[in-house]
């Protein structure tokens, strides 16, 4: 037997130490771990807890935007966002393949479905990545356009459950509304951010705060059967209701676009308030935009009807006269001289609308012709430029109103000259805001208290319907006494009903009384001075009705609309203001005034009996007789026997012998027709309103066969063309300056 080297002994020896020291550290070790729990001063049980806990995420809702009626106009909706799978490796099955396999018809199909061409499409596809998206395009897909997708069933092709903004209304107050933009995170979550209107005021409000869900899971990340979860729940965005009606707003923008389809105006705003609580019951704008698509949006970045301050024009006469009335300083039944007026010796002379003015008038008739003489001088010589400027402040022209809404601006006013304070009183010069002008009247509106204008009336906790903010109405001032509000809207009344001198005759309605005024404000050429076209002009109306007790104020101006004549400006905006105003009182359930029902009468048949007892009978009933011819028998009628006729009604009656052509200036075409029917005459009518001239001349014989021609105006336009056949011959003796001063003026 061999000897072992002694070497050998020492190196088993050796290892024999080496390995039982390692086998004490080791269980030190586990003891240390089994009596502290910790590895590295790290807890293990946290370390346990860090690898196979898991956090979610709960999405919170955007909050709703509501109509006063809890009707939505804007809120979050289900969508899905398209993604397409590139990655071959994601197939495991050849004949069920998980991967875009075709790209070709892939795109070719889905280009039917999404904004994309197709052969953008085709280059998304044909990218090396796992997988893509499509953009803007891809993003806000419908359950229905998703289900259409799915039904191609193209490779590869998927979806992502989503959320949108969505505004049910479409152009609907969007410039009140505002947007929400959705803005990507890096970490590819989103939210939604308010870029204008309510959506961007109550940003903050709207935007909820994400919740999250804790839980314990295996090492693939499957939910444990008994494992621990904790919930912090969503906290969902606060809903807003808005003073705005649903109802109100959809007559305004169904007539703002019936104007711009027949007028193409410029501009359009338009306001309906609540005189009694400031409340704003609809307001919008043309142009405007689609809130979901931006569509418009680059030409109409502001809201017109808060952002923007222009001359008003007439329109502020209404507040230059509650001035008056309400410092003793008006008497309407006090003559003036109208036509034109100089404030100083040294400043061009202001003049009245139609150049020349209506001589010596009454300061009532001022207020109803809208004379900018008669304005003038009661703001100069009746309550004096100080005390005047005192109203102005007291109406709230020199400070915002402070409605819930972003970015508002304040009026401009110039009144630093004498020229600059007159033309103040009847709304040149000095800029204000629409909404401005919504605040001011409500004090004539309101008794003399001025409401605060408000859009927003509360703000509910979208989880549990708690209100969190109740917002009430909110009386500004008194600048004027009830007494004040009360005589100015009868003044005003009688610029809506008073056929000869009224100026706002064409914004009268059926069963109801308006009051109002109209305005036509010159647009400031960027040259210096004014445009001077017959369009060129801001034509609007500032009406309350009921007159008695008003419910609504309706404000509407409109922008250089395509007419061939600045007299006919008052079309568009009456297609605006009537009917909105009728529809929503109408709406709103509010009485007509009780109308005096005109008095009929049966037609009686005069047929051959005496012309001159049929006339006596006839006026006795309180009809209008037209005799035509000569003779002594009654030989024919219009309108016929048995017809029910209204009291004033023209009545046509043929006699034996010539006969002679009436007079039928200011007659309607109505009465017109009679006459040639009863005559067998032909007619031919121009032009509509009432009959300005007549090619058979008063006197002369109808003859069966002849042609008679009528041409017919309305009021306005004949008040006009009279003003411009003065002015023609007037305009030889005018001096230079006075000729000047022409393309300064400011309409009614």
């Amino acid at each position: 037997m061999k000897k072992k080297q002694p070497y050998m002994n020492f190196g088993a020896a050796g290892l024999f130490g080496f390995f039982g020291l390692l086998f004490f550290i080791v269980l030190f070790r586990f003891f240390s771990i089994q009596i502290t729990g910790e590895v590295g001063s790290q807890p293990l049980a946290a370390k346990a807890q860090q690898k196979y806990s898991r956090i979610g995420t709960m999405d919170a809702v955007r909050g709703v935007i509501y109509d006063q009626k809890g009707e939505v106009i804007s809120e979050d909706t289900t969508a899905y966002t398209l993604i397409a799978i590139l990655d071959k490796k994601m197939t495991t099955n050849s004949k069920k393949p998980n991967h875009v396999t075709d790209p070709q018809k892939t795109a070719s199909e889905l280009a039917k479905y999404i904004n994309l061409e197709e052969s953008e499409i085709y280059s998304i596809l044909t990218k090396d990545q796992f997988q893509v998206e499509f953009g803007k395009a891809g993003r806000d897909i419908s359950h229905q356009t998703k289900k259409e997708i799915e039904a191609l069933k193209l490779p590869g092709i998927t979806f992502k459950r989503d959320s949108k903004r969505f505004y049910p209304n479409g152009i609907f107050a969007s410039h009140l509304v505002g947007y929400a933009d959705r803005i990507d995170e890096k970490d590819g979550s989103y939210n939604y951010i308010g870029k204008m209107g309510i959506e961007q005021l109550l940003n903050d409000e709207l935007t909820g705060k994400d919740g999250e869900i804790k839980y314990e899971s295996d090492l693939w990340g499957y939910l444990l059967p008994d494992g621990k979860q904790k919930v912090s729940p969503a906290q969902n965005g606060n809903d807003v209701y808005l003073t705005i009606d649903k109802k109100i707003q959809t007559f305004l923008e169904d007539a703002m676009n019936k104007v711009v389809d027949e007028y193409k105006p410029k501009k359009i705003i338009a306001i309906v308030a609540d005189p009694k609580t400031g409340n704003i019951l609809a307001m919008g704008q043309r142009p405007s935009f689609h809130p979901k698509t931006k569509e418009g949006i680059d030409n109409s970045w502001h809201n017109e009807a808060i952002e923007i301050s222009f001359e008003p024009g007439s329109t502020m006469k209404i507040f230059t006269l509650a001035a008056a009335i309400e410092e003793n300083k008006f008497d309407p039944n006090e003559p003036f001289q109208s036509g034109s007026y100089r404030v100083t010796s040294k400043d061009k002379a202001i003049h009245d609308h139609n150049g020349y003015g209506w001589g010596t008038i009454s300061y009532l008739e001022g207020v109803q012709r809208s004379s900018n003489v008669a304005f003038a001088k009661l703001a100069n010589e009746k309550l004096g430029f100080e005390k005047f400027r005192e109203y102005l402040t007291k109406f709230g022209f020199d400070a915002p109103t402070g409605i819930d809404l972003p970015l508002e601006t304040s009026g401009k006013i110039q009144y630093n000259w004498p020229i600059e304070k007159a033309t103040t009183a009847y709304g040149q010069g000095t800029a204000i805001t629409p909404i401005q002008q919504i605040q001011a009247a409500t004090a004539i509106a309101n008794n003399g208290k001025m409401m605060k204008p408000q859009v927003i009336d509360k703000i509910v906790n979208h989880d549990t319907g708690e209100v969190i903010r109740d917002v009430t109405p909110e009386v500004v001032s008194s600048p004027i006494s009830a007494k004040t509000a009360k005589e100015v809207l009868d003044i005003l009344e009688t610029v809506v009903s008073n056929e000869e001198t009224g100026t706002g005759n064409r914004y009268q309605i059926d069963g109801y009384s308006v009051a109002g005024k109209t305005g036509t404000a010159s647009i400031p050429d960027p040259k210096g001075g004014y445009l001077d076209g017959q369009k060129d002009y801001i034509f609007s109306f500032l009406g309350m009705a009921p007159k008695d007790d008003p419910k609504l104020i309706v404000y509407v101006a409109v922008q250089q609309p395509e007419i061939d004549h600045y007299s006919k400006g008052s079309i568009p905006v009456s297609m605006l203001f009537n009917p909105v105003m009728k529809n929503s009182l109408q709406y709103l359930n509010i009485q007509p005034s009780q109308q005096a029902k005109a008095s009929t009468t049966k037609l009686a048949d005069f047929m051959n009996q005496n012309v001159t007892e049929t006339v006596q009978k006839l006026e006795e009933q309180g009809l209008d007789v037209v005799v035509l011819g000569n003779g002594a028998k009654v030989t024919g009628q219009l309108p016929e026997a048995s017809t029910n006729v209204l009291e004033g009604e023209k009545i046509i009656i043929q006699t034996d012998g010539d006969l002679i052509a009436p007079n039928m200036t200011g007659w309607s075409l109505r009465d017109v027709m009679k006459v040639a029917k009863i005559s067998g005459v032909k007619l031919n009518s121009t032009g509509s309103g009432y009959v300005v001239t007549q090619n058979i001349k008063e006197g002369a014989v109808l003859r069966k066969g002849d042609f008679l021609i009528v041409d017919l105006k309305t009021p306005e336009e004949k008040l006009k063309l009279e003003a411009e056949t003065i002015k023609a011959e007037e305009n030889s003796v005018l001096s230079d300056e006075e000729q000047a001063s022409e393309k300064n003026k400011i309409g009614s």
